[in-house]
C-alpha cells in the first residue's frame, strides 16, 4: 500500500446511493430524509446499537434467567404449522410451537401480522430473539425478531426513518462495505497508527458495521472514535492558531479598578479574575484574546464585558458586542450606558429594526471614532459598519452564533482580541471539545444578595393550585411566564400543552382577567421583539411561550414561571428557563408540571428541585443525555460528532490531543505529503469555511 499516495476517501467513494440494488427514487428521499446522499455519507452513517444473535443458549438456560427479564437467542426449529386466532378488536393472534435442539420447546406469538405463516415454515429452524416468560401455560416468546439459523453474528442496529427500516439500510451498507478496494489509503498517517495501536480504515469501516465479535467492534470504534476526535482537534488548534497573529491593537494601562467603583454592588472574585484574564490577554502585545466568559444564569457576565470594554475604552480602543436579539441588545445598550456614560465613554446601539437614518447615523459615529462601545445584533456584520480603531469584539449567547459570524464581526477590525460569553454551564470536559480554539473563564461564584429560586414539582392535579398562585403575584403586581414545549395541537401525539390553543385556554380559564401575550418561535422577528417588549415594559401580566423565552429580556418584575409538560426539556434547558425569574429582589418561583412516571424523567425533574447550580445541573444532564443532546439541537458552528462520546471517551480524546499537538508542532500546515488526508478530513469537517484554508 501507497502510504503516500494522494487519496480521498470521500472522494474516490462517494457515489450516489440510486446506483445500488433495491435504491429506487423513493428509497434516495428517504435516505436523504436521514441526512444520508451518498455512499461515502453512508459509510460514516455507523449503527446506533447492536444485537447480538451469536450467543444462543437453550430454553433450560432461558428460563433460569427468565426472572431477569433480559433479552436471550435461541436457536429453534418449528415444531407445529402457524396458527391464527381472531381475538376482540379484530386483531389477529398467530402463535406456533418451536424446539431447540434437545427438543425442549415453547411458544411463539405475534399480532397483526399476516406475513408470519409465510415467514415461519414447519421443520426450518430459526434464531429467535425476545425474552422468554414462564406462566402457567408453559414458557412464551411475544413478537420476538426471528433470523435463520445460520445468522449467528452481530447484527448492526441504524437509526431508521418510516419507509426506510435498519435492516434496508444494512442490505445497501453491504454493498457499499464490498466496494471499498482491497488497497484503500488511510487518512491516518502509518506512524500514528503504530504509536496509537490503531487499526486500518478499511478494517475499521467493516467491523463497524458488520462486527465479527464483540472484540473487533472495540477496535473498530476506538480507530474511529480517535479519528474523529484528531481531526477535530485539529482542527480547532489550527483555528486557535491562526486566528491569532499579532493584535492590531493591545492596552497599555489597566482600568478595572476604576469601573469596579462605578458598580453599585461588589463585584465578585470570579468576576474580578475573569477580568483580570481578559485584561491580561489584551495587555501582552503579541497574540489577541481569544477567550470564552462561560458563567451560569445570573452569575454577573455582562459586568465583566463591561469592564473589559471600559479598560479598552479607556486606551483608545472601540468595542463591538454583538447579542442574538434586538431586546438583548437594547438590554445590554441600556446597562453599559447606565455605567459607562458617565465617565465619558460613548455606547451606541444598531439592530435591524431601526430606521434608515437611525442606522446611518450611528455608522457614521462609528466610522469617526465617535462610538466607544456599539451594541447591537447581526447588523453589525453588515455591510457599511466600518470602524477607527475596532480591538475587541464580544459575542453574547456564543451558541447562538457560528464561527462564520465571529469571524465576519473580528473581521471589521485588525486582528481585535475576541471575548464570547455563554450562559449554558457546559462541563469543563465538553467545553474543551466545543470551544477548543478559545481560553476559558468560568464564573463560579453568584453575587451576594442574589436569592435562590424555589422550585417545585408537581402533577397536573396540582395545576389549578398552581395557576391560582401566578394570579396572587400578578395581583400583587408582579408578572410571570408558562412554558409550552409546542407551538399548536397536532405538532405531536400526547397531552402536551401547545402554547398556541393553551394561551386562549388560559386567558378563559386559570388566568381569567390577566393580562396574556404568546411568544414563539413561528413568530416574526419584529412581531417577538414586540410582545417582548410589551412584557419588558409591565404591559403584560403573563407570557405563554415556547423555549424561544429561553434567551431573552430581562425583568426582574418577573417572580414565577411554570413550565409544563416539563418532562419533555432536558435539565439544562430547564435551568436557562428557569434563569429568567429570579432577577430581582424578590424571592421567585418555578413549578415544573408533569405526569411523568418514568423514573429518570422523575429523577431530572427532582435534581432541578435540589440546585439551582447551573455547573451541577450541566453535569448530571450530561450524565443522562450525553453530549449528542446536551444542546437540545446541535451547536451552532460546531462540527458534527458521529461516533465519539465524551462521557466514555476521554482517554481517546486525551490521546488524540496528543496526537494532535505533535503533528501541528511539525507540520503546522498540514502540507506534508503523509498528513494530506487529515489536512482534507479537517477541511471537510469544518465545512471549508472556517479560516482553514
Amino acid at each position: 500500500m501507497n502510504e503516500n499516495k494522494d487519496f480521498d476517501l470521500r472522494q474516490i467513494e462517494s457515489k450516489p446511493l440510486k446506483f445500488y440494488k433495491g435504491v429506487g427514487e423513493k428509497r434516495v428521499q428517504l435516505f436523504e430524509r436521514l441526512g444520508v446522499d451518498s455512499s461515502d455519507a453512508l459509510l460514516r452513517y455507523y449503527p446506533r446499537e447492536y444485537e447480538d444473535w451469536s450467543n444462543c443458549i437453550s430454553v433450560d438456560e432461558a428460563k433460569a434467567n427468565a426472572d431477569s427479564g433480559e433479552l436471550c437467542c435461541i436457536r429453534a426449529a418449528v415444531s407445529s404449522q402457524v396458527r391464527a386466532v381472531r381475538l376482540k378488536g379484530n386483531r389477529m393472534l398467530y402463535s406456533a410451537r418451536v424446539a431447540d435442539e434437545e427438543g425442549k420447546g415453547f411458544r411463539v406469538t405475534f399480532f397483526n401480522n399476516p406475513y408470519i405463516p409465510k415467514m415461519l415454515v414447519q421443520g426450518s429452524s430459526y434464531i429467535f430473539r425476545g425474552k422468554l416468560f414462564v406462566g402457567s401455560n408453559g414458557a412464551e416468546m411475544t413478537s420476538p425478531a426471528f433470523e435463520s439459523a445460520d445468522c449467528d453474528r452481530i447484527v448492526p442496529v441504524y437509526r431508521a426513518t418510516e419507509g426506510l427500516p435498519s435492516r434496508q439500510i444494512a442490505k445497501v451498507m453491504e454493498q457499499v462495505i464490498a466496494e471499498l478496494p482491497e488497497d484503500l489509503d488511510d487518512p491516518l498517517p502509518k506512524s500514528v497508527r503504530a504509536k496509537y495501536k490503531l487499526c486500518h480504515i478499511r478494517y475499521a469501516l467493516t467491523q463497524i458495521h458488520f462486527p465479527d465479535d464483540r472484540d473487533t467492534l472495540a477496535t473498530a470504534r476506538d480507530r474511529l472514535v480517535f479519528e474523529e476526535l484528531l481531526i477535530l482537534q485539529l482542527g480547532l488548534l489550527r483555528l486557535k492558531g491562526r486566528s491569532r497573529g499579532e493584535a492590531g491593537l493591545y492596552i497599555k494601562e489597566d482600568h478595572t479598578e476604576e469601573f469596579w467603583k462605578l458598580l453599585p454592588f461588589e463585584p465578585t472574585n470570579a468576576q474580578k479574575r475573569a477580568a483580570s484574564d481578559a485584561i491580561r490577554d489584551m495587555s501582552s502585545g503579541g497574540q489577541p484574546m481569544s477567550r470564552l466568559l462561560q458563567g451560569d444564569v445570573g452569575s454577573g457576565k455582562t459586568a465583566v464585558a463591561a469592564a473589559v470594554c471600559h479598560t479598552a475604552a479607556k486606551n483608545g480602543i472601540q468595542s463591538a458586542l454583538m447579542a442574538p436579539t434586538e431586546i438583548l441588545a437594547e438590554q445590554h445598550f441600556r446597562s453599559f450606558a447606565e455605567l459607562l456614560e458617565p465617565c465619558g465613554i460613548r455606547v451606541g446601539l444598531l439592530t435591524g429594526s431601526m430606521t434608515a437614518a437611525q442606522k446611518r447615523n450611528v455608522r457614521e459615529l462609528a466610522a469617526l471614532g465617535m462610538i466607544d462601545v456599539l451594541i447591537g445584533t447581526h447588523a453589525l456584520i453588515s455591510d457599511g459598519v466600518e470602524f477607527v480603531s475596532l480591538g475587541l469584539v464580544i459575542t453574547d449567547e456564543q451558541h447562538r452564533f457560528g464561527v462564520n459570524q465571529r469571524g465576519a464581526l473580528a473581521a471589521k477590525g485588525n486582528n481585535p482580541h475576541v471575548l464570547v460569553m455563554s450562559a449554558t454551564p457546559i462541563p469543563r470536559t465538553l467545553a474543551l471539545i466545543i470551544y477548543g480554539d478559545l481560553d476559558i473563564s468560568v464564573l463560579d461564584e453568584m453575587p451576594k444578595g442574589r436569592i435562590p429560586v424555589n422550585t417545585y414539582f408537581v402533577d397536573g392535579g396540582k395545576r389549578e393550585r398552581a395557576y391560582n398562585f401566578v394570579k396572587k403575584h400578578v395581583s400583587e403586581g408582579y408578572q410571570g411566564y408558562v412554558v409550552c414545549p409546542l407551538v399548536e395541537e397536532g405538532e405531536n401525539s400526547g397531552d402536551m400543552k401547545a402554547a398556541q390553543n393553551y394561551a386562549e385556554s388560559l386567558s378563559e380559564g386559570y388566568l381569567k382577567g390577566c393580562r396574556l401575550g404568546l411568544l414563539h418561535g413561528r413568530m416574526k422577528g419584529a412581531e417577538k421583539e414586540s410582545v417582548m417588549q410589551a412584557f419588558a415594559s409591565g404591559e403584560l401580566d403573563v407570557l405563554v411561550s415556547t423555549t424561544v423565552v429561553e434567551v431573552g429580556v430581562n425583568v426582574p418584575n418577573a417572580v414565577i414561571m411554570i413550565i409544563e409538560n416539563a418532562e419533555r426539556f432536558g435539565l439544562s434547558q430547564l435551568h436557562q428557563l428557569r434563569g429568567r425569574v429570579g432577577r430581582g429582589s424578590v424571592q421567585s418561583y418555578c413549578i415544573l408540571i408533569s405526569d411523568a412516571k418514568n423514573d429518570a424523567a422523575v429523577s431530572r425533574l427532582r435534581i432541578m428541585c435540589d440546585t439551582n447550580d447551573g455547573f451541577v445541573i450541566a453535569n448530571e444532564d450530561l450524565k443522562q443525555r450525553g453530549p449528542g443532546d446536551f444542546f437540545g439541537s446541535r451547536q451552532h458552528g460546531l462540527p458534527d460528532m458521529k461516533i465519539a462520546d465524551m462521557m466514555t471517551d476521554m482517554h481517546i480524546f486525551t490521546m488524540a490531543q496528543e496526537a494532535a499537538k505533535d503533528i501541528l508542532a511539525t507540520d503546522p500546515e498540514l502540507r506534508q505529503r503523509e498528513n494530506l488526508g487529515l489536512s482534507r478530513e479537517v477541511s471537510l469537517l469544518f465545512d471549508n469555511d472556517t479560516a482553514m484554508n
